[in-house]
């Protein structure tokens, strides 16, 4: 077992990561002082999976267990299934003494995190992550939310979890395709903030997609730790929490003009780390020799950095509505040699330029 803490004062806890750690959620929901009803937001595939477990390991504990179902994907982290999800909040009496468990991935922690943000003005949450995506980045660091029709998590709060329990077994159910796309942000924090462990998954890849449990534990906590670092020196992204969005400004966009059918996030992610590798060599933060090994590492993954066709207007569009944009400006992230970041500011023209997506 990997215990980590993110230490946020008053708002702290433990990321666990363990093989089998479905059975021992209730006793830790306990430990981390949880109490009343616990409401689990997952979905059907998911809950097909796991669902029997974590209830009879909350049931066992004492509490009270609801199971609440949505859609499964990202076309549907919108306010239509958030209001289902308080919906059936209410209809299952959960109050302020009660907490919410999302099982599942990236949707799903989310949306879940952003219902407990918001129930009764807020009451704990624990994320219970089965993809490599949600282990890896979206289940720590307390960003949740749902996405607006003009752009990917447009409405959100930064809602920290009171427990973050990771069982790796649960990536042998896992789409092939969805841990493929997982593994795009496992070479973001080495791209952007760590050589070291850039060059591990170098070295490693291929023992890491056969999935064996060893690499896969470290290749997880290692991205938990880099991103625990990060979110405990700029909780609510005033700065340095920015970094993390390595690859995620263009791979966003992208995500969003394919409606979240065409492309799942980790593929957009890729494309975008692709294309933020391209923009830091023309702007000298790095060498084309850095560039090519960020790409190369991205293709040994499974992933392709085809960028998808689009209509420039709609492009622009939505680089204007991105959160990071501010008085025309977008402050995009770079790799800076391998390993670590820098930021610039550029409009959405020059980032089209500059990416090589126009002349």
């Amino acid at each position: 077992m990997s215990l980590l803490t993110v230490n946020l004062g008053c708002n702290s806890y433990d990321i666990v990561i363990e093989s089998g750690a479905l059975t021992s959620l209730g006793q830790r929901c306990l430990a981390a002082g949880l109490k009343g009803v616990a409401a689990v937001v997952t979905n059907s595939k998911v809950a097909a999976f796991y669902g029997e477990t974590v209830r009879d390991s909350l049931s066992s504990a004492g509490f009270t267990v609801v199971q609440i179902d949505i859609p499964d994907g990202e076309e549907f982290k919108n306010s239509a299934t958030l209001n289902g999800v308080y919906d059936s909040l209410l209809a299952s009496g959960v109050d302020r003494g009660s907490f919410i468990v999302a099982l599942g991935g990236g949707v799903v922690g989310d949306l879940a995190g952003f219902a407990a943000a918001t129930w009764l003005r807020g009451i704990p949450f624990v994320q219970v992550p089965t993809t490599l995506l949600a282990q890896v980045d979206s289940s720590v660091g307390g960003k949740t939310g749902i996405d607006h029709s003009k752009g990917k998590n447009l409405i959100g709060a930064f809602y920290q979890p009171r427990l973050v329990l990771i069982d790796v077994t649960t990536l042998q159910t896992l789409d092939k395709r969805q841990f493929r796309a997982g593994l795009a942000e496992v070479v973001k924090y080495g791209a952007a903030l760590d050589s070291t462990f850039f060059e591990y998954v170098e070295n490693n890849i291929d023992r890491i997609i056969a999935m064996e449990s060893d690499k896969l534990i470290e290749i997880i906590r290692r991205s938990c730790e880099l991103k625990a670092q990060v979110v405990e020196l700029d909780e609510k992204e005033s700065g340095l929490r920015a970094v993390l969005n390595y690859g995620h400004t263009l791979g966003h966009a992208f995500e969003s003009l394919s409606g979240y059918r065409g492309m799942v996030h980790g593929e957009a992610v890729a494309v975008g780390m692709a294309l933020a590798a391209k923009v830091s060599s023309s702007l000298g933060f790095c060498s084309r020799n850095d560039e090519e090994r960020i790409v190369a590492l991205i293709g040994r993954c499974g992933l392709s950095i085809l960028v998808p066709e689009f209509d420039r207007q709609a492009l622009l569009d939505i680089l204007i509505t991105d959160k990071k944009s501010k008085g025309g400006s977008i402050t995009f992230i770079c790799n800076q040699g391998v390993g670590m970041y820098a930021m610039s500011k550029h409009t959405p023209e020059d980032l089209l330029k500059l990416s090589g997506l126009e002349p």
